[in-house]
């Protein structure tokens, strides 16, 4: 078992979740190599927007962040007090940081 869960949900939505105990350094590493093995199967392989829906630590927020925005040109993370999604990363015009996203 892996400490921290990924999984590509149509939408496109990343749904993450935290696994078995483990420290950050372990989990970053679980979640960077998860993130890679979907990328090179083809299922994650970028596109307009992607929605990221959990929980994460900041250094796997950050991860997630940086090589999604590689990917898609909006991303998009839920955020359960607004109860939606909100714009953290974009490229090319169509959204702007901060936009909310149903």
């Amino acid at each position: 078992m892996s400490s921290y869960k990924i999984a590509l949900k149509p939408g496109p939505i990343l749904e993450v979740d935290f696994g078995e105990p483990a420290s950050n350094d372990k989990i970053i590493r679980d979640a960077a190599t998860r993130l890679d093995e979907l990328i090179k199967s083809g299922k994650l392989s970028g596109g307009k927007m992607i929605k990221v829906n959990g929980p994460a630590s900041v250094p796997v927020a950050m991860l997630l962040g940086h090589r999604l925005a590689h990917l898609y040109e909006t991303v998009a993370c839920y955020d359960p007090k607004l109860q939606c999604y909100m714009v953290v990363s974009c490229h090319g015009g169509a959204y702007s940081l901060g936009d909310l996203v149903k």
